[in-house]
């Protein structure tokens, strides 16, 4: 062998011994034909096969049988010798049938005629890189997905500058762009006109990236123009050297949230007030019944001592004064059970404007000739469901609170009109058809906190002395009881308007007084008892029916009253309290009425209760009467 040939022999050797070495790629040959004539130690490393299994052997069996049947083996031949090379990654089979990820490049071997000699076909495992990459791209797919599927947050990314580079579902939802609209713009445009001039956009993106993070609760601003409040959040996206990518920005639109729970506390702050007037409503509902026993028994007392006292002047004066204060008396008293309606209703039809035109003269009277009076009524105007003279009374005391409110004068304006009120469009009243009847001034109005209270009873601007504070509260508990309501609305310096909303009167309804319209009629000596847990009422009531000349027998309770019957006790009428202990009236009046199903029975109550079957037809004596007043009810009873 030649010196030239030996050292060519040597050199092939140490090239197939550095082939050889290598592990981590496949070296090999193949021919023309695709037949592997070569095999290199990272050849068997991981495709499995010993040189004596693979050669003579056709590459194509690394393939998988998807791609030996799509014809991938010869295309990347063919490939190679059209281009000169081929490169290219997929999946390939070990001899033990598991699949690997490799990185292919095939080489044509052309002899210098042109001739094709074979092909070099290196071949690396990159399943592990294939792995990685696939995981990291399944895992952005997800968040991907997440990001986009999430609709009730606005979730997307700004650039360093503050400019939206990607947008999702939720963010379209609630902001209403579309992300072909949006991305690219200044994420200011969402915010509030005064909000940009504030800077509060640039100030937001600062503590970002200042601190990493930036949360607050403030109004933002849809597309369409619209308001809504949205919880944000901007959190600074760095990368591994520190430096700023970007940010990412949550918005939650938290109107809803909001809106819930201002009406909560709204709803609260009702709830607290509807409980301190029924508080106080009970608390007045009850002094005012001890207190209607009390007038009963001195206005009875001091009837009996005006007819049985002398001429004397002077005890007649007396007498007077005191009867006066007695009847002073009743007027709070009546004002009290207003406000807790509690109060004998005779409600009827009513016509506001004829009604208004008859007080108009005590109206000019009580507010002055330095206040002006106007009515505005349309032509028309349904009539109302109410008690006449308790309407008046209240229009009376809203006039004197207009009047006390302008000192220098001023003008009132009294007008109507018919409202009408859906299921859904009104918080305080049930849906039906009202009369809006309004009393506005011009006087120094009311601020916050005095209108907040004005309606409270004993509540009162006047000073001591000059009010009894029970003027609003008699009106607000009179309109209550009729089902309507009282509506305040009044402004420091720009005067006040009360509005009654008052329930239309339904066709054919009629006045409901407490007992029926008959003539006196004479009414003989009776045996009659008197049921009262109050003595000083019991003893009061007694005396009267005694001057009048019946005979009276007296039970200090149902149980006591119902064992007088049984024991065959001669009764021609009974006249019973309501608020009794253990038995009220009512029930009294069912027990004796089973028993005595013809005897004439009356309710003596010192406010209006209700009463369901035939107690609720039953005439009722209202505390505090008189002997007149006893008189009529007993001829109105026995007729």
């Amino acid at each position: 062998m030649s010196e030239k040939n030996k050292s060519a022999a040597i050199e092939e050797m140490r090239f197939r011994l550095l082939i050889d070495a290598v592990v981590d790629y496949a070296i090999y040959m193949i021919d023309p034909d695709g037949i592997i004539t070569s095999w290199n130690s990272g050849a068997k490393r991981f495709k499995g096969y010993e040189e004596a299994e693979i050669l003579g052997e056709h590459f194509s069996r690394f393939y998988t049988a998807d791609d030996r049947a799509a014809g991938l083996p010869q295309r990347a031949l063919d490939t190679a010798i059209r281009e000169g090379r081929f490169e290219g990654e997929g999946w390939r089979v070990r001899k033990d049938g598991t699949n690997f990820w490799s990185h292919v490049v095939i080489d044509p071997i052309i002899d210098p005629s042109g001739k094709l000699l074979g092909f070099a076909k290196i071949t690396r495992d990159l399943t592990d890189r294939k792995m990685a990459e696939e995981t990291l791209k399944q895992s952005e797919q997800q968040f991907r997905l997440l990001v986009q599927g999430v609709t009730d947050y606005a979730i997307y990314m700004l650039s360093p500058e503050g400019r939206v580079s990607n947008w999702n579902q939720g963010a379209q939802r609630i902001k209403g762009y579309l992300p072909e609209e949006i991305i690219g713009q200044h994420f200011s445009i969402f915010y509030t006109p005064e909000d940009r001039e504030r800077g509060e956009p640039l100030r937001a993106l600062e503590i970002a990236t200042r601190e990493g993070r930036f949360e607050n609760k403030s109004w933002r601003v849809r597309k369409d123009g619209t308001r809504f409040l949205a919880h944000v959040v901007v959190d600074a996206i760095r990368g591994e050297t520190g430096t700023l990518l970007g940010f990412a920005k949550i918005t939650r639109d938290v109107t809803e949230a909001h809106e819930a729970q201002v009406a909560l506390e709204k709803t609260r702050e009702a709830l607290a007030q509807a409980q301190k007037m029924q508080a106080i409503g009970q608390l007045s509902g009850g002094i005012a019944h001890d207190f209607n026993n009390l007038l009963t028994v001195i206005l009875g007392n001091l009837e009996i001592v005006q007819k049985r006292v002398g001429d004397d002047a002077k005890i007649r004066r007396l007498l007077e004064n005191a009867t006066q204060g007695a009847l002073r008396g009743v007027s709070l008293t009546q004002r009290m059970l207003a406000f807790a309606r509690r109060q004998e209703l005779k409600t009827e039809s009513v016509d506001i404007p004829l009604l208004v035109q008859g007080i108009t003269g005590l109206l000019r009277s009580s507010l002055g000739p330095g206040i002006r009076i106007e009515t505005q009524f349309p032509a028309n105007l349904e009539p109302v469901l109410a008690d006449t003279n308790q309407l008046e009374l209240a229009l009376l005391n809203l006039a004197t609170n207009a009047r006390d409110a302008m000192p220098e004068g001023g003008s009132v304006i009294i007008k109507a009109q018919t409202e009408v009120v859906f299921e859904l469009g009104h918080s305080e009243l049930a849906a039906g058809r009202y009369v809006c009847l309004s009393l506005t001034d011009t006087g120094e109005g009311m601020d916050e906190h005095t209108l907040a209270m004005a309606k409270d009873p004993f509540f009162t601007t006047k000073g001591v002395g000059k009010g009894t504070g029970l003027g609003l509260s008699m009106v607000y508990g009179f309109i209550e009881q009729l089902g309507g309501r009282l509506i305040l609305k009044s402004e420091k310096t720009h005067g006040t308007t009360a509005e009654l909303w008052i329930p239309v009167a339904v066709d054919g309804e009629t006045a409901k007084p407490v007992y029926p319209s008959t003539e006196l009629i004479a009414v003989p000596r009776l045996s009659v008892l008197v049921v009262d847990d109050d003595s000083l009422v019991l003893t009061s009531t007694t005396l009267l029916l005694e001057d009048l000349g019946h005979r009276v027998v007296s039970a200090t309770s149902g149980t006591q009253a119902l064992a007088l019957f049984e024991q065959g006790e001669v009764i021609d009428l009974m006249i019973t309290d309501m608020a009794m202990p253990h038995m009220s009236g009512a029930q009294l009046a069912h027990a004796v009425r089973l028993l005595k199903p013809d005897l004439p029975i009356i309710l003596a109550t010192g406010y209006a209760e209700r009463l369901e079957g035939f107690s609720a037809q039953l005439p009722r004596l209202s505390k505090p009467f008189t002997q007149l007043n006893l008189v009529e009810i007993i001829a109105q009873s026995m007729k």
